[in-house]
């Protein structure tokens, strides 16, 4: 891990990550609280899941293919400044005390299609930055800082939403923004490219327009989904992931509301939980990786997210369900590594956008029927019932992680097409 610290551009992606998901996990979670507190309904947090994801619906089978054709620091230092001025003007609606409610959904309506941009942005530049044989390494790094960075921040915001409201927040997430902006600058110089083998350019260049040659790429990331199935196969395990851990926004402040009556600083403890345990995680992620193997890990971490979620409404003890979602954290940790760490493996990095970009498409899309029925039915049957719909979606993530595949080679070179 001390080779990967070294190298000075990946030292300073690191840190944007870190700074950028302190902000980014306290503005998610002062949303969230303060959506339940003036509406006191599970269906308002679902409808905000919705429409965070409904700008992904459009984008990510598109934008794939800008994510394999541009300079990709460009990308998210773009992403990153459009943001911090969205935010920016709620903040400042939410000092005048004049933010309403759908100011803030159509707020995150748009910080979210930044979002669904700049995660596969990042995984690609990580990959294109990063040598081969320390991609464990480096996503080791990079979950541990999202994660602790995101999480940890939930738990600030539970101790501190009260003293410095809504506004307060917002205002921080702008200033991690800039901060994030500065080190993606730092990062290196110039316009920067991944190279694509040269029988791929000559089919691109036989096409006779941009539309035509922008259609012809997009075929190409589907191409290679068809020819590599245990690709797919990780990439069903991470979309039902990432739908699932996306939806546990709607029910988790309820959790520390309607069973355990500790308001904001309970909220702050659970996310407390989460946060530590997928810190921690980087201890041990590599070693669990190295001895298990990818799709076993994912395994273990799924059936472990699984079993969390539907244990954690009948907790009844405010830090036994503290230790739930710690556990689940870490099983967080470790799968996001894993799964990471194997689609750097095996997708060349001409490919990287557009692969994502497709498993990222049905994630999103299952985050939207989620979205509403986990707050439907936390609602009007009980919360019990939504953690469980979320603990069967990581059920069948397990599913995809041990289904048979194969034999097949488990690097793919950057020639394959």
């Amino acid at each position: 891990m001390r080779a990967i610290l070294q190298k000075r551009a990946l030292r300073f992606v690191l840190l944007a990550n870190v700074v950028s998901m302190l902000g980014s996990g306290m503005n998610s979670a002062a949303v969230a609280w303060h959506i339940l507190q003036a509406t006191h309904s599970e269906m308002a947090l679902g409808t905000l899941a919705v429409l965070q994801t409904l700008p992904a619906m459009l984008m990510l089978p598109f934008t794939g293919v800008i994510i394999d054709r541009e300079d990709r620091r460009r990308l998210v230092m773009m992403l990153d400044a459009a943001r911090a001025v969205i935010i920016l003007i709620v903040a400042w609606l939410a000092f005048r005390g004049a933010v309403r409610l759908w100011q803030l959904y159509l707020m995150n309506t748009l910080v979210a299609a930044g979002f669904w941009m700049f995660w596969p942005t990042i995984t690609a530049l990580i990959q294109e930055l990063t040598p081969e044989g320390e991609f464990v390494e480096a996503n080791t790094f990079l979950l541990a800082g999202i994660q602790g960075g995101w999480l940890m921040a939930g738990a600030v915001v539970g101790f501190v939403y009260n003293h410095i409201g809504l506004g307060g927040v917002l205002l921080i997430d702008f200033t991690t923004y800039v901060v994030s902006f500065l080190c993606y600058f730092a990062v290196r110089k110039g316009r920067h490219v991944v190279p694509r083998p040269a029988e791929l350019r000559a089919d691109i260049v036989a096409a006779e327009t941009a539309e035509r040659r922008f259609w012809h790429e997009l075929w190409e990331g589907l191409q290679f989904l068809r020819d590599h199935r245990s690709v797919v196969l990780l990439g069903i395990s991470w979309a039902l992931f990432l739908g699932a851990m996306l939806t546990g926004v709607v029910v988790t402040p309820s959790l520390s509301d309607r069973i355990f009556h500790a308001g904001a600083v309970g909220y702050g403890w659970l996310n407390a939980g989460w946060g530590i345990g997928a810190f921690l995680s980087a201890l041990y992620a590599p070693q669990a990786i190295a001895r298990l193997g990818w799709r076993m890990s994912i395994a273990v971490s799924m059936a472990l997210l699984a079993s969390g979620m539907m244990l954690s409404p009948y907790s009844r003890i405010l830090p036994i369900a503290v230790l739930l979602y710690g556990a689940m954290g870490s099983a967080r940790g470790v799968s996001g590594v894993a799964m990471n760490t194997s689609l750097m493996e095996q997708v060349p990095k001409h490919f990287m956008g557009r692969v994502q970009n497709t498993f990222y498409f049905v994630g999103t899309f299952l985050q939207i029927t989620l979205g509403l029925v986990v707050g439907a039915v936390a609602q009007k049957f009980s919360l019990a019932g939504g953690f469980a719909i979320i603990g069967s979606v990581y059920v069948f993530a397990f599913i995809s992680a041990v289904w048979p595949v194969n034999a097949e080679a488990s690097v793919v070179s950057d020639t394959a097409g």
